[in-house]
């Protein structure tokens, strides 16, 4: 098991890596609220999990009751726009880094996912519901938006139509729902939550990383280029991966063993 980011001592979020899987914990109870010291710590632990070569996927977690509820809202009340627009930026800064994260990362949600909970969760590249489980983008309902992803990537999962009504009632969506539109992948008891999630990462953990990465490079890159573009990209990347290890080890093993037999990681015979 390693701890990450053991000199900075991290006290709201908690990181540990244990079979090049990395599960972060955010730890600010009662409703893991994001504060200025919590997305600095957040951001710490994503800059350090980039830079990890052992870590080949990452479980997003929070409490049993809440995953996280959003930002602080005492905090924000005070801001004018000079403020925000800081805050915010820095906010949002941290999100992207997850969602860039070049491995794949799972957002196991218990409890509430709240506002900018709801926008962390979507930054990940799967999600994990509880069964009773919630989620929502409210700010309409306090006179203003989500600021931090959630409007871009909640649009992009759901479409056009389904994102402006969520977004404009600001209404709050159940775990079956969030499965049945594709806000979700997985719905499972809450007991089960971060193992199941776990579970997921461990099988991509065990994948071909370049090709893992490539995927999500292009599905990301991708999704609101030309198509001719995408293609282009795609070309480049499937090129790229003829001089990785993995490569060697994938195709070698179809001919010895079959097709879903390859040990990546392992030095090719």
């Amino acid at each position: 098991m390693t701890k990450l980011g053991e000199g900075a001592m991290p006290e709201l979020v908690v990181s540990d890596t244990v079979d090049a899987v990395a599960t972060v914990r955010i730890d600010r109870p009662p409703f893991n609220a994001f504060d200025t010291a919590l997305r600095i710590e957040l951001g710490e632990v994503v800059r350090a999990i980039s830079d990890d070569e052992g870590v080949r996927a990452v479980v997003i977690t929070g409490g049993a009751t809440a995953f996280a509820a959003g930002a602080d809202l005492k905090a924000l009340s005070v801001m004018e726009y000079e403020q925000i627009s800081v805050w915010n930026r820095a906010l949002q800064r941290v999100f992207n880094d997850i969602a860039a994260l070049p491995m794949p990362v799972i957002a196991a949600v218990n409890g509430v996912a709240l506002g900018g909970g709801m926008e962390l969760a979507l930054a990940a590249d799967f999600r994990v519901l509880a069964d009773d489980a919630v989620l929502a983008l409210p700010e309409v309902q306090l006179g203003i938006v989500p600021g931090a992803g959630g409007m871009q990537r909640l649009r992009r999962l759901v479409g056009v139509s389904k994102a402006k009504e969520i977004l404009m009632s600001g209404r709050r969506l159940d775990a079956r729902e969030a499965l049945s539109i594709g806000v979700a992948e997985h719905v499972v008891a809450a007991a089960d939550v971060v193992t199941h999630a776990q579970a997921l990462a461990s099988q991509f953990a065990a994948g071909p990383r370049f090709a893992l990465q490539a995927i999500k490079e292009s599905i990301d890159l991708g999704a609101d280029s030309p198509l001719a573009t995408g293609l282009a990209m795609d070309k480049n990347l499937l090129a790229g991966l003829f001089a990785t290890d993995d490569r060697k080890v994938g195709i070698n093993s179809f001919f010895d063993h079959g097709l879903g037999k390859a040990r990546f990681g392992t030095t090719p015979e």
